[in-house]
């Protein structure tokens, strides 16, 4: 069953990680795929090749996501080029890890305009082009279980990460008269380039291994069902809504 038939899905930060298997999962169920990436080229490529190779057609635009310009460039080559906007996965993100108290201000405001700014451009953008075509769509944005606990060198990323679960809850509101679902996902310890060198440590890796009910860490891949759902019509009366994809990491306390 495609649950994405015949829409056409934006996704941002796809060259690897959660938006590369969002992508590609995307492209499995039925849609043609535009994708943004902010500097691997061949990463990008070889998504698009993977998009491709569903039967579905794929296009890559570059873009630094921390500009307005980025988005309104993206959802306006999306749209000429598959004459419509049906979904924006709203993915990019980093996470320079670094102490709070020595926290450079360059490397806080980087965080803050590519995850948070970021996001609020892209799902704007997404917005417009949805209201102008008169039939709805559907806003997902990769929030983080960051946005529920703290992390000690995370004092940057953990406050995008809950503005971004914030976002989707007021703008919910503000365009659910436009028929546009807006929910966020809430990933675990999912394995990707934001984490990589982290999770190197071995006995770190198996620390956070311990505290997952399900046994194991998550992969992009495991994001793709949720993802995929929140965007197709079997979730047409869920909105505002946050769904946690963790392995049961947060209701581990004991």
């Amino acid at each position: 069953m495609k649950l994405l038939e015949g829409k056409t899905v934006l996704v941002t930060g796809a060259s690897t990680g959660i938006g590369r298997a969002a992508a590609i999962g995307a492209a499995q169920h039925g849609a043609n795929v535009v994708i943004n990436y902010h500097s691997r080229d061949d990463d990008a490529d070889a998504c698009i090749a993977a998009i491709e190779a569903t039967g579905q057609r794929g296009l890559a635009v570059k873009g630094d996501v921390a500009e307005a310009a980025t988005a309104t460039d993206f959802v306006a080559k999306a749209a000429a080029e598959f004459g419509r906007v049906d979904v924006m996965v709203s993915n990019a993100g980093i996470c320079p890890f670094h102490s709070f108290l020595e926290m450079p201000a360059e490397t806080l405001e980087r965080t803050l305009r590519v995850n948070l700014h970021g996001a609020y451009y892209m799902c704007q953008a997404a917005a417009k082009a949805m209201v102008e075509q008169g039939d709805g769509g559907a806003i997902v944005a990769v929030s983080s279980i960051s946005a529920l606990v703290g992390g000690e060198y995370q004092t940057h990323y953990t406050p995008t990460k809950a503005g971004v679960h914030s976002l989707m809850q007021s703008t919910a509101i503000a365009l659910g008269r436009h028929g546009i679902r807006c929910n966020s996902v809430l990933p675990g310890t999912i394995l990707t380039e934001i984490n990589k060198d982290d999770l190197a440590d071995e006995g770190k890796r198996k620390y956070m291994e311990s505290r997952v009910p399900l046994g194991r860490l998550g992969q992009p891949e495991d994001m793709v069902g949720p993802i995929v759902f929140l965007a197709s019509d079997m979730a047409a009366y869920v909105t505002g809504a946050a769904l946690l994809v963790d392995g049961g990491m947060f209701v581990n306390l004991q």
